[in-house]
């Protein structure tokens, strides 16, 4: 059973970074596309960012240049580094991970088993 577990949101000003981390288990990370997504209450999920199983990296238009997706594949856990935030990016942000038969098709992968989630607040 494939589990992914999210941490590193918090509450930070404008301007300021946080990383968020995504520890997982349960299946063949290493063999799998993972992604960031993030969701505002009443919103739409969107997506964020992809990393494939060869470290290749896709970002929506608004989080190039600011957001960086990463991988560790020896320690199960992706990444997602978040520098110049801005209130808007203020949303619960939530780990991905590609699976056959995933209802969610974003950047190329297909994704179908999710974290909890993580809270990100950007105050101005």
């Amino acid at each position: 059973q494939v589990q992914l577990v999210e941490s590193g949101g918090g509450s930070v000003q404008a301007g300021g970074s946080l990383r968020l981390s995504c520890a997982a288990s349960g299946y063949a990370y290493s063999n799998s596309c993972m992604g960031w997504f993030r969701q505002i209450p009443g919103k739409e999920r969107e997506g964020v960012a992809v990393i494939d199983i060869y470290g290749s990296t896709n970002y929506a238009n608004s989080m190039k240049g600011r957001f960086t997706i990463s991988r560790d594949n020896a320690k199960n856990t992706l990444y997602l580094q978040m520098n110049s935030l801005k209130p808007e990016d203020t949303a619960m942000y939530y780990c991905a991970a590609e699976e056959l038969g995933g209802l969610v098709w974003y950047l190329g992968c297909r994704f179908g088993s999710w974290g909890q989630g993580t809270q990100v607040t950007v105050s101005s």
